[in-house]
Parts: structure tokens; sequence; C-alpha cells
């Protein structure tokens, strides 16, 4: 009889500890967004690098914004997709995940301007993306997090989404990649993140053919005046790393791209850096040909050279170096240089070699620039 009593105090405690058990089983993903519509739809997608996304499952937004996925079995490492109606942001996940909490606002979510709770991966995505976003993060920022990042499938995606199909920067990401390798040799993700790089690298070494310019040769030389009749020679700079510039007053990307030159003068110009910046502005034989005489020539030559001054002034394009013959697209330098459009920029190192082509945007100038100082 006391067996029996034990034996029923013993079940009695398994089911007591049974309905006590509140444990989250499997992992859910819940979340809690600010200012969206009635009637949205949350939407979880697997994500693969250089294939389309799998959905996974969808549940309905209620009215105050919350939301919830429950998967028993979990969720397997690798990357996934929140999608809340046109806005979307990525997850990356270890597999041990338990409970994820995200909020924010539906207006700024697809900047990672959230919170996470519940996955540091997830946590290290949303923080280097929202620097991204707010032009706070380099090409070499990418760089040192695919270095320092614990998990490679993090190291890759990020590389990934944020160097994307250019080519300057595939060293960046052939070293994501060999991280991932590392990990899982035989990883679907590791197949297809490599056919993404050879396609890049295929692509951007075709284009780097066709450049009458290229990186390793020695930089032509380019000896001007400046706007006053001060000469200036390329070569003399020998010593200097130099963003040799072509563009133009009237041309407007040239105007928008001159402040992160500008941003990035001011930062390295005491470590030996310099901007020597060759303007196409001026008159070209087939606009003389449409003006009678020699003075209309004269005076519009004059207009011309003043509005490239006017330009100098305005962009505070402060470093001395501004050159031109004045002869617009008929400009001997940009004619060496095999120039068809602008803006177009040369890198040149300390040796006078050509190290980097058409970078463009204060990231990338100052991610090759800091290989060279």
């Amino acid at each position: 009889m006391k067996k029996i009593n034990i034996l029923l105090l013993m079940a009695a405690v398994a089911f007591t500890n049974l309905q006590c058990d509140t444990s989250v089983k499997g992992t859910v993903i819940e979340g809690n967004i600010q200012n969206a519509p009635g009637q949205m739809q949350a939407f979880l997608d697997q994500v693969m690098i250089g294939k389309a996304s799998n959905i996974l499952a969808k549940v309905d937004l209620d009215a105050n914004g919350h939301f919830e996925f429950q998967f028993p079995e979990g969720l397997q490492a690798g990357i996934y997709q929140l999608r809340l109606g046109a806005k979307s942001i990525n997850l990356v996940l270890d597999g041990t995940e338990k409970k994820i909490e995200v909020s924010g606002d539906l207006s700024t979510i697809q900047t990672y301007q959230v919170s996470i709770k519940g996955s540091k991966d997830s946590q290290a995505l949303a923080g280097i993306m929202s620097k991204l976003f707010a032009q706070q993060a380099s090409a070499q920022d990418i760089s040192n997090f695919v270095d320092t990042v614990s998990n490679p499938v993090l190291g890759a995606f990020v590389s990934y989404r944020a160097l994307g199909p250019n080519g300057q920067f595939i060293d960046t990401q052939k070293k994501a990649l060999q991280k991932l390798s590392a990990k899982d040799p035989n990883g679907e993700m590791v197949q297809e993140y490599s056919n993404f790089i050879t396609a890049v690298e295929r692509q951007y070494q075709a284009q780097m053919a066709t450049q009458l310019i290229q990186v390793g040769q020695p930089a032509p030389n380019i000896s001007l005046p400046n706007p006053n009749g001060k000469k200036y020679s390329l070569e003399d700079l020998k010593g200097k790393v130099v963003l040799l510039d072509f563009w133009a007053s009237w041309c407007g990307p040239c105007r928008r791209e001159n402040p992160n030159v500008v941003k990035v003068y001011d930062k390295y110009k005491e470590k030996g850096f310099t901007v020597f910046s060759v303007s196409l502005d001026g008159l070209d034989s087939r606009t003389a040909s449409r003006l009678t005489n020699q003075e209309q020539i004269d005076s519009y030559q004059t207009q011309q050279k003043q509005r490239w001054v006017e330009a100098i002034k305005q962009d505070n394009l402060k470093w001395e170096y501004h050159v031109s013959d004045l002869k617009k697209w008929e400009s001997a330098p940009a004619s060496l240089y095999g120039v068809t459009s602008i803006p177009r920029t040369f890198l040149i190192d300390r040796e006078g070699k050509i190290a980097a082509v058409n970078l463009r945007g204060a990231e990338q100038i100052e991610a090759a620039l800091q290989k060279l100082l």
C-alpha cells in the first residue's frame, strides 16, 4: 500500500511540474510595430545569398500592431527576412534562439531603426545596417566587421548587402567567403555566394580591360594652368597620394560628388593626400563654329572660365591644384586618360602609379585611400 501511495505521489509531482513548465518551446518571433495600418500581414522568409527567398509563414497584425510567429520545431541557423507590407528587415539566427522580440515604427523599420531582443546576431546586423543607411559606415568598416564578427554567415551577408556588385571591394567579399567556407565548406550558401563573387569579379575585370588607363601603370603627366595662369604638373606631386578628378561646373553629378571629395580631403590632407582637379569647362570647336567672330569667342570663353572659378568657390574646393585647358570635351588630359564621362577619378599612389579608378562617394575614396597612406 505504501508503495502504491509513493507511486501516486510521484505521478502527482510530475503532473504538477508539467503544468508549471512555462519555458518557450521551439522559436517564437514576436513583434510590436507602431503606426501599422489595419489588416496588415507579417511574413517571414528564409533567405539564401544569390537566390530567391522562400516564404516560411505569415500572420496577421492585430489592431495594436502586434504579431507572433510560432515555430514549434525551432528555426535553423541562417538568414531570414521579416516583411511588413513593402517594408522589410533581415534577421540572422544561430539556431539557438527561443524568443525574438522586434519593435519599432513602420515608417523607419526599413532603415533598421528597430529594437531586437533575443538574437545577438540580429542585433549586430541591425547595428551595422542602420549605420549604412545613415551613411555612417565606410567600406573599411564593412571589412573590419567581416574580420571581427564571430558568425561568418553574418559577415558574409553584411558584405553581400553592403558591397553588392561593386568589384572594387571584391577582396572583402572573398574574405567573407573564406570565413564562411571554413565553417561549412559544403554548404549551399557557400556555393551560391561563391557564384555571386565570381560573376562580380568577371564583370569588373571585363570593365577594367576596356579602360585606357589601367591600375598599376604610371599616371601620365598633366601640366596645365590654374585660373590665374599658374602652371601645375601632376608629376610634381610624387610622394603624395593624389586623387585626379575630372569634373566641370556644368556637370550636375560632379557638383553633387564634390562634397564627398572635400570631406575626404579635409580628413587626410595632413597625411600626404591631395586632389588634382582637371576641369572640362571652356569652349570646344563645335560650339566655337556657331559663334560669328573672335570677339564672341573670347567673350564666351571668359564666361566659361568664370563659371569654373565660381564653382570652385561655391563648392569649397580648397586644394590649390585646379587646372584646365578650357577646351571642354576636347581637353587634352581627358583624351590622354580616356575620359568620356564625368565625374571621373583616378587614385595615384606615392610612386605616381594608378592605384584605383572611378571612385565615387566618400566611402569608396576613403577605403582605397587608407590602403595607400
